[in-house]
C-alpha cells in the first residue's frame, strides 16, 4: 500500500531519542497491522498526531469502511501521541478504546487527527477524529493509554507504537 512517508517530528523529540542512540524517524512506523492496512503517519507530536488510511482494502461486506479499521487508525494515532508524551523512558499501552461511527465511507482516504484530552504521569487520553476527503466526520474515538516505565524486556525501542 505504498511506502511509508517521512514522519514530521519536533526537533526536541528527535534530539531526545538521538541522545539514547535511537534514530526515531528511521525507526518509526504504524506497526505491522497499520502497515498492512495502509496507515500513513503524516505528523507526530505530543500535541497532535495526523494520519491517513485508504478505505479500499479496509471495508466490511456492505462495501463500507469497517468500524474495526477506524479503530485501528484511532488506536495507532492515539498510541503515537501517548508514546511521544511519555517520552523515551516510558511505553504506551492501550487500556481503553471507544469509537462512535457517524457515517459510512465507500472510497477514498480517511484522515485521523489525535489531540490530547489528558496527559498525566501514568496515563494519557487522546480524542481521535476521523474524517472523509470532504471533511465530514466519520468516526470519533477516545483512547486511554497507560504509561509504563521502560524495562529491558519491553523492547520499547524496537517498536514504539506497539501496545
Amino acid at each position: 500500500m505504498g511506502e511509508q512517508q517521512q514522519v514530521k517530528f519536533p526537533q526536541e523529540v528527535i534530539d531526545e531519542y538521538a541522545a539514547l542512540g535511537v534514530d526515531l524517524p528511521a525507526l518509526f512506523s504504524a506497526g505491522h497491522l497499520g502497515t498492512r492496512m495502509g496507515v500513513q503517519i503524516l505528523e507526530a507530536s505530543p500535541d497532535k498526531v495526523v494520519g491517513t488510511m485508504p478505505v479500499e482494502g479496509n471495508t466490511q461486506p456492505y462495501g463500507l469502511l469497517h468500524g474495526g479499521a477506524s479503530a485501528v487508525l484511532a488506536e495507532t494515532l492515539g498510541s503515537v501521541g501517548s508514546m511521544l508524551h511519555g517520552g523515551s523512558s516510558k511505553i504506551a499501552v492501550g487500556v481503553d478504546l471507544n469509537c462512535t461511527h457517524h457515517r459510512g465511507v465507500r472510497s477514498g482516504l480517511v484522515t485521523g487527527v489525535a489531540t490530547p484530552v489528558h496527559r498525566g504521569r501514568s496515563t494519557a487520553t487522546y480524542e481521535i477524529v476521523i474524517s472523509d476527503e470532504e471533511g465530514r466526520r466519520v468516526c470519533t474515538a477516545r483512547l486511554t493509554c497507560m504509561l509504563r516505565e521502560v524495562r529491558p524486556a519491553d523492547g520499547a525501542t524496537s517498536d514504539p507504537t506497539a501496545n
